[in-house]
C-alpha cells in the first residue's frame, strides 16, 4: 500500500529565532551556528549582538541632542566591535575581508544618516541596523563553513498596519512571494525591525524579536517555533531576587501570555497569540545547554497547581471616583473611551458601585488622560507601584489557594486584587519596593515545603 501525504503534513520547516546574548560574541556565534547546522530546513531569526542596539539607542539620544562628538564616538566603537567580532569569527583572510567590508559599508551609510537633521524616522532606520549587519555577518559565516544559508531582509515581509501591528496573513503572501508556498533549506532574517504603514523602517519595540519569530512562525506553518537564548527556560520565579527557583517544563499558552505580559522576561508580551492561534508550539531553550529540556508551549497542558509567579514594576494607579456611577450605565464605557483615545492599554481594572481604579505601565499620555477623566469624578494617582500575578489553576475546585494566597499578603501593602477574572490568575498591585519580599513569601508558600499540599491540589 502507498501512503499518501499533503505537502503540509510533511512540511517540517522550524523556525530558530536567536537572542543578542546568543550572538554576543565570535564564540557564541559559533555555538549557535553548530546548532543551525543540526536543521535542514529552517527560519532563523537573528536579533542584533548584545548590547548593539543599547548604543544605537544611545548614539540616537546624542543626535537628538545635537551632540555630534557623542554620536562620532559611540559609532566608531561600534563599527570596531563588529569589526573585531569578524577578525574573531573568521578563519580566512577572504572570509574576513568580506565580513569587514559589509561592515564598512553599513557605516558608511550611518555615517552618511547622521549628517541629516535627527527626527523618529531615522532614529529607527539606524535601530534596525544591529540585526541587519549581525544577520550579513552570521549569513555569511554559515556559507562559508558549509552551512547553507538563504539572507532574506525582514523589511521586504514584515509591515504593520495602522495599529502598529503586522498581520499574519500579509506575511504569509510575501513570504510565499519570496521562498515559495512550501520552502526548504534555510533562511536568515532579523527580528524586530519592521516597516510601518506609511513606509518607514520602523520596529516592533524591545525583545520584538520573539514576535517576529511566532508571527513567521504562524506565516509558515511551521512545525515548531525554537526560541533560543542565555536561560533555561520560564522559571518559577524571578531569580534576581528568589534563590532555589526552577525551570517550568510545559506551559500552555494562556499560562505562557499571563506569565509574559506580567513580567516574565524571557518571553515578549505579543508573542505567544500567533503561535496559539495556529496551534504551533513554542520551546524556549538555552543556547548554553543545548540538550537541556527548556519550556516547552503548547495546547492542552492539564498540569494542576500554581505554574509560576511574575511582577512587573513601573506600574501607575488610577483611580476615578464619582458618585454618579451608581446604577448609571455608560459610565465604565466613557472611562475607557479616554484610555483608547490616547492608545493607551489598561493591564489591571477593579471596580465598586461607586470608583474604578485601573494600572497602567505606559504614562507617556497621563497627562492628556487625567483632565478628560477628572470631568468623570475625583482623580488620584499613584505611581511606583508594580504588578505581582500568581499564575496557574488558581480557582481548582476544593481547595483553599486562593485564599491562602490573599492571606499570605496580609503584611504588605496591597493597593488592588485582580480574583476571578481568570482561572489563569490571581493580580495584586503593591508599592514597587515591596515586590521582593512578596516574590519571596509567596515562593515560599506556593514551591516551599511548609505548604507543598497547595501546589500539588
Amino acid at each position: 500500500m502507498v501512503a499518501l501525504f499533503s505537502l503540509q503534513e510533511i512540511f517540517v520547516m522550524i523556525v530558530m529565532k536567536f537572542g543578542g546574548t546568543s550572538l554576543g560574541n565570535a564564540e557564541r556565534i559559533k555555538q549557535v551556528a553548530e546548532l543551525i547546522k543540526r536543521r535542514d530546513d529552517s527560519f532563523i531569526i537573528c536579533s542584533a549582538m548584545s548590547g548593539v542596539t543599547n548604543s544605537l539607542v544611545d548614539t540616537s539620544g546624542h543626535w537628538k541632542a545635537g551632540n555630534h562628538e557623542g554620536v562620532a564616538e559611540i559609532v566608531a566603537g561600534l563599527k570596531k566591535h563588529f569589526e573585531l567580532t569578524c577578525y574573531d569569527l573568521f578563519d580566512n583572510e577572504k572570509a574576513t575581508l568580506e565580513a569587514t567590508s559589509i561592515v564598512s559599508g553599513h557605516f558608511e551609510l550611518i555615517t552618511g544618516r547622521m549628517g541629516e537633521d535627527y527626527s523618529i524616522h531615522n532614529e529607527n532606520w539606524l535601530l534596525a541596523r544591529g540585526e541587519i549587519i549581525t544577520s550579513e555577518i552570521i549569513a555569511l559565516y554559515l556559507n562559508s563553513c558549509g552551512i547553507a544559508v538563504t539572507w532574506l531582509n525582514a523589511l521586504d515581509f514584515t509591515l504593520t498596519g495602522s495599529d502598529g501591528e503586522p498581520s499574519v496573513t500579509d506575511m504569509r503572501q510575501r513570504l510565499s512571494a519570496m521562498i515559495g508556498d512550501n520552502p526548504s533549506g534555510r533562511f536568515l532574517t532579523q527580528g524586530y525591525i519592521c516597516i510601518d504603514h506609511e513606509g518607514n523602517t520602523s520596529n516592533l519595540r524591545r525583545g520584538g524579536s520573539d514576535y517576529t519569530a511566532t508571527l513567521a512562525g504562524a506565516a509558515l506553518e511551521a512545525a515548531a517555533i525554537e526560541i533560543w537564548t542565555d536561560i533555561d527556560g520560564v522559571r518559577n520565579n524571578d531569580p534576581r531576587f528568589v534563590e532555589d527557583t526552577f525551570p517550568i517544563r510545559e506551559l500552555s499558552f494562556d499560562e505562557a501570555a499571563e506569565l509574559a505580559y506580567f513580567g516574565a522576561k524571557i518571553l515578549h508580551p505579543a508573542c505567544v497569540w500567533p503561535a496559539s492561534s495556529d496551534n504551533i508550539p513554542i520551546q524556549l531553550k538555552n543556547t548554553l545547554e543545548p540538550d537541556a529540556p527548556g519550556t516547552m508551549i503548547r495546547s492542552g497542558t492539564t498540569r494542576k497547581g500554581i505554574t509560576a509567579v511574575a511582577a512587573k514594576d513601573g506600574i501607575t494607579v488610577i483611580r476615578i471616583r464619582s458618585d454618579r456611577m451608581l446604577n448609571a450605565y455608560g459610565f465604565l464605557s466613557r472611562i475607557f473611551a479616554i484610555f483608547e483615545k490616547n492608545k493607551t492599554p489598561i493591564d489591571v481594572i477593579t471596580t465598586s458601585e461607586v470608583a474604578v481604579s485601573v494600572t497602567i505601565d505606559d504614562d507617556t499620555c497621563l497627562p492628556a488622560i487625567v483632565p478628560k477623566l477628572e470631568k468623570l469624578g475625583k482623580v488620584e494617582i499613584e505611581s511606583a507601584q508594580a504588578i505581582v500575578c500568581v499564575v496557574g489553576d488558581v480557582l481548582e475546585q476544593h481547595t483553599d489557594r486562593a485564599g491562602r494566597i490573599i492571606d499570605s499578603l496580609r503584611h504588605f501593602n496591597v493597593k488592588m486584587i485582580s480574583y476571578g477574572g481568570s482561572r489563569n490568575n490571581i493580580t495584586v498591585v503593591v508599592p514597587a519596593e515591596q515586590v521582593k519580599d512578596i516574590l519571596r513569601s509567596l515562593n515560599t508558600l506556593l514551591f516551599g515545603t511548609v505548604l507543598k499540599q497547595v501546589t500539588d491540589g
